[in-house]
């Protein structure tokens, strides 16, 4: 992890210096999650995300952006069309950070009088701090699918993650300094247990102490026996963000200094 985040702290450097303006500001809209427990029903259970934004203008049509989101996430089986028999649920709070590109698809600064809006796409990688919990009980601590006692050699999931973010969106320019964005990101992720669900049962579930929180857990219905499907290993957990931001322009370097390469409009 301290790799990629150097290698984020390299590239922002390498863009900030072929680059004459920049943006900074807020952004916030719903946060959701798609895996074993909501396959496919995209904004199910949404919650609210916040976060801030930076934008280095490398010309006219290339972006490149950081950008750090907190949010929160949750899915459950009574809901997400899914195995009811499981009884399943989790809620997780999201730290997400990112690095993308973004492509204007037309000629468009803020500030221009003229190409005053542009649709856009973007992508690029990023990470994932993640916990998923149950009525505010840490799953990853409990090991629900045996990772504790080490059941099928399994060992506890790393909380952190790699991501690849991709979407699209469209920009307006208010006024001079001001820019408005909305847009839809997806974040295909590198774990399975977001949701803390992957592999199989590991406990024969007519034997589970009903007072043992960690057994419980593990198998809610109680239905269920050792190495019986728990969640699909064969495809990761993925969640998206939908929202707005609204960022400030600035000049990264002294107006009498520096050829203006944005046009004419710009102050």
């Amino acid at each position: 992890m301290k790799k990629f985040l150097l290698t984020l702290a390299v590239a922002i450097f390498s863009s900030v210096s072929f680059s004459q303006t920049a943006e900074v500001g807020l952004l916030g809209g719903l946060s959701y999650y798609l895996g074993d427990l909501n396959p496919g029903i995209h904004f199910l259970g949404s919650r609210p995300a916040w976060g801030a934004v930076g934008r280095v203008n490398l010309d006219n049509r290339w972006v490149a952006r950081v950008s750090f989101v907190r949010a929160r996430v949750r899915g459950d089986d009574s809901k997400g069309n899914t195995n009811d028999l499981r009884g399943l649920k989790f809620e997780s709070r999201i730290t997400d950070i990112a690095l993308t590109a973004e492509f204007n698809f037309f000629d468009y600064f803020t500030g221009s009088r003229k190409n005053l809006m542009s649709p856009y796409i973007f992508g690029g990688i990023g990470m994932v701090i993640f916990d998923p919990r149950y009525d505010g009980v840490s799953l990853r601590s409990l090991g629900t699918e045996g990772q504790n006692v080490g059941f099928e050699g399994r060992k506890p999931y790393s909380r952190i993650a790699f991501t690849i973010p991709f979407g699209l969106g469209i920009k307006y320019s208010l006024n001079r300094r001001i820019c408005f964005s909305g847009e839809w990101g997806l974040r295909k992720t590198f774990t399975d247990y977001i949701d803390d669900v992957s592999t199989t049962y590991y406990l024969d579930g007519a034997s589970i102490d009903p007072a043992n929180t960690e057994q419980v857990l593990s198998d809610p219905t109680f239905l269920h026996k050792p190495l019986q499907e728990r969640g699909n290993p064969t495809t990761d957990d993925w969640y998206c963000f939908a929202g707005i931001n609204v960022t400030y322009k600035f000049r990264l370097y002294n107006k009498n200094k520096c050829p203006n390469k944005f046009g004419p409009e710009e102050d």
